[in-house]
């Protein structure tokens, strides 16, 4: 099956849709110390609210918070872990294993989860079929940080799910007329850290060329303003360069006229201090230069 995916630029893109994804250090899902995380289906949760554990205000609080992701999110798994800090390159890998999230156990491995070979196109078989394997799905991750602060506030559920439904109007999520899928990650203030958003189904294949030089040319957009905003930042911090040494250049022309020191002297002092601010504006005018050449040739 050839799967689409939703985004605000273009309905094919993991990259733009995939909210972003773990990366951690040499461990791979084949280790066996790693640490597994139950997780829960929501019609589990709200079958049992009784059970929670946890009792007054905080129990309400929560269990109040996943009514509401279930009302969302029918059948999702919640799982209580932090993947918020998976690195964005990593989690935008179409080899990085996703589909893990969608089970009632996560095993911990795949937060330090790591690449091992060049990134597959999304295209490629063993994606689409990965993809596939989760259409119809839904899993939200939430940190324990984040837990303790639904319990405690229940503003706080509010501005998740205003972060959760502000994500899925700029994707246009769910895509009307196939089966969707979401996967998200939030971190320990509420914000949405990493997604996947995916549409499957509808004998949808791929990109028009007209979607994909659009989508290149916003890319190549968006770098243009990237390398424009890093010259003025670089540009500013010369300005204040400058202006600290003509201060101080000026604070030591005062001190000195202040000291007994004989006319000849005073004078060698001055060109010596002329020279050195001469030098270190050419330097740093040829910095500006050289980096600006860099920035737009990335």
């Amino acid at each position: 099956m050839d799967i689409g995916f939703t985004n605000k630029m273009g309905e094919y893109y993991l990259q733009a849709l995939a909210g972003k994804k773990a990366a951690v250090k040499n461990t791979t899902a084949k280790n066996t110390s790693a640490t597994r995380h139950g997780g829960v289906s929501f019609g589990d949760i709200v079958s049992t609210k009784s059970a929670q554990g946890v009792s007054g205000q905080e129990n309400v609080n929560l269990t109040n918070f996943k009514s509401r992701l279930q009302a969302m999110f029918p059948g999702a798994y919640y799982h209580v872990m932090d993947a918020s800090k998976i690195p964005q390159g990593t989690w935008q890998r179409m080899d990085f294993p996703f589909e893990k999230f969608f089970a009632k156990e996560v095993d911990e491995s795949v937060l330090n989860w790591t690449p091992s070979g060049a990134n597959p196109a999304m295209t490629d078989p063993k994606v689409q079929s990965r993809l596939d394997s989760v259409l119809g799905q839904h899993s939200i991750v939430v940190p324990p940080a984040l837990e303790e602060k639904i319990k405690s506030d229940p503003a706080m559920a509010d501005k998740i799910m205003a972060n959760i439904n502000h994500l899925l109007a700029w994707n246009g999520y769910p895509v009307p007329g196939r089966i969707n899928s979401a996967l998200i990650v939030l971190d320990e203030n509420g914000e949405v850290a990493r997604w996947n958003l995916i549409s499957g189904g509808g004998g949808l294949t791929g990109p028009t060329e007209a979607e994909q030089r659009q989508f290149e040319e916003e890319q190549k957009a968006k770098k243009i303003r990237r390398a424009k905003y890093a010259r003025i930042v670089e540009e500013y911090a010369l300005k204040r360069k400058l202006q600290e040494m003509e201060r101080n250049k000026a604070y030591y022309q005062e001190s000195v006229k202040a000291l007994p020191l004989s006319s000849v002297y005073q004078r060698r002092i001055r060109e010596a201090m002329n020279s050195v601010s001469h030098s270190l504006v050419s330097a740093s005018k040829a910095g500006v230069m050289t980096s600006s050449i860099t920035g737009a040739s990335k």
